[in-house]
């Protein structure tokens, strides 16, 4: 594996660096992130920058990651794993490959367990929407998309305004933020609407299949 390749790379939607692991739930973050995204690579003893530092030993950040992917994850994640030396400075590759038991939980500092997706290279709190694509794309059933007058007007309003929200969807129909939310996955999961996440909000527009940005 050549790693000065990957990190030119830079960190992104399928790869992260790590310093050290200093925290169970942190580190359960990332994983389930990657396992709820397209699966995604963890190069420890590497520094945010780029800079590889090194890890004196392998077992302690290795012992981490398996604690966090077993008792910090629900369902717990499988990860495999690879030790490079890169001038004589050691990297732990943690390879988490994207899961097919969506969605994956990580369990926070106060005993909750949240979803997390990838977007770009920061790890996202999932929103209830996209949680709910992750549990029926996990689950593929075939998807038949009646257009009543809800969809209807929304793909009036995405032709006219190029996107919308949820508060902005539940006002245009006047309904529920629950009812709201259903159509969107019928649509997100028939590749009709595509959702579009950073950590300052979520919004929606025409597209084909799930998105992340």
């Amino acid at each position: 594996m050549n790693i000065k390749k990957l990190i030119l790379q830079g960190e992104g939607t399928t790869l992260d660096f790590k310093k050290t692991i200093t925290s169970n739930e942190k580190i359960a973050k990332s994983l389930v992130a990657f396992a709820n995204n397209q699966g995604g690579k963890l190069l420890v003893g590497v520094a945010d920058d780029g800079r590889i530092k090194g890890l004196k030993s392998e077992d302690e950040e290795r012992y981490m990651l398996e604690k966090s992917a077993t008792q910090f994850c629900r369902p717990a994640i499988d990860i495999r794993f690879e030790e490079v030396y890169v001038d004589d400075k050691l990297v732990l590759v943690a390879e988490i490959p994207e899961s097919d038991t969506k969605p994956h939980y990580a369990l926070d500092e106060q005993g909750k367990w949240w979803a997390y997706i990838r977007i770009r290279d920061k790890t996202v709190l999932a929103s209830r929407i996209i949680v709910d694509v992750l549990k029926q794309t996990a689950q593929p059933t075939d998807q038949v998309i009646v257009f009543s007058d809800n969809e209807k007007k929304l793909l009036s309003y995405l032709e006219e305004n190029g996107r919308i929200t949820l508060k902005q969807f539940s006002k245009l129909i006047r309904a529920s933020y629950r009812k709201t939310q259903k159509i969107l996955v019928s649509l997100i999961l028939a590749g009709v609407v595509s959702a579009h996440t950073s950590e300052r909000e979520e919004y929606f527009t025409q597209a084909g299949g799930l998105q992340a940005s």
